[in-house]
């Protein structure tokens, strides 16, 4: 079981600070806005580079943009460790996958809530992780949509054997439906920043995904 806090609700005056109340997390997520494919605009590729320089965690950034293919390379060369894109952005999914493994990082596909986990199913076989969002893209701070998971029961049903990430309203409660479902990487921003200690938060949350699969 993985944490990746994401810092949309970290104090972006002080990143390096807050970046280093999250490192006993097992991921850092980015979530990368364009104001275009989401309607807000976050950070971009010369803040990952930035922070890459202050923190050792893995980065996992989340590209909410509608052409992930033009900017993977700029992400890669930042610092990301995995990239992951929308099956319902613009560009090719086959070609920007390709593209993300030619530049030796992971590459992660995401579904927003009311797309069907069928479309990331013809390339499971190249993915490292598929992220189930569990809320609308665009926007923290919003309520978990248990609706969903039946989108993570139906990847491990088709013996799916790499991560499944969920980014949306995961919390001291809501991480438990989501590990029970099959997730095993989990998005917190608000729980974890929010906290008055976000390294036992980080353990609570680790602990209650794995013991809800015990």
């Amino acid at each position: 079981m993985k944490i990746s806090p994401s810092i949309l609700a970290s104090d972006y005056a002080n990143l390096e600070s807050e970046l280093k109340k999250i490192e006993s997390s097992d991921y850092i997520h980015v979530d990368v806005m364009d104001g275009h494919f989401v309607p807000n605009i976050s950070i971009g590729a010369p803040v990952v580079s930035a922070i890459k320089k202050v923190c050792s965690v893995p980065f996992d950034v989340h590209l909410m943009i509608s052409d992930p293919l033009k900017y993977a390379e700029d992400f890669a060369n930042a610092g990301a460790d995995i990239i992951c894109f929308h099956v319902e952005s613009d560009s090719d999914t086959s070609e920007t996958i390709d593209k993300i493994l030619s530049l030796g990082k992971k590459a992660a596909l995401a579904v927003k809530p009311g797309t069907p986990v069928e479309e990331v199913i013809p390339y499971l076989d190249r993915l490292s992780m598929v992220l189930v969002m569990t809320v609308e893209p665009g926007f923290g701070g919003q309520s978990f949509m248990e609706g969903v998971m039946p989108k993570i029961e139906k990847l491990r049903e088709l013996g799916y054997k790499g991560e499944i990430e969920v980014d949306g309203g995961v919390n001291a409660e809501t991480i438990r439906i989501a590990a029970k479902a099959g997730a095993d990487v989990f998005v917190a921003g608000s729980a974890v920043f929010r906290s008055e200690s976000p390294k036992d938060t980080i353990r609570l949350l680790r602990d209650n995904a794995a013991n809800a699969v015990i």
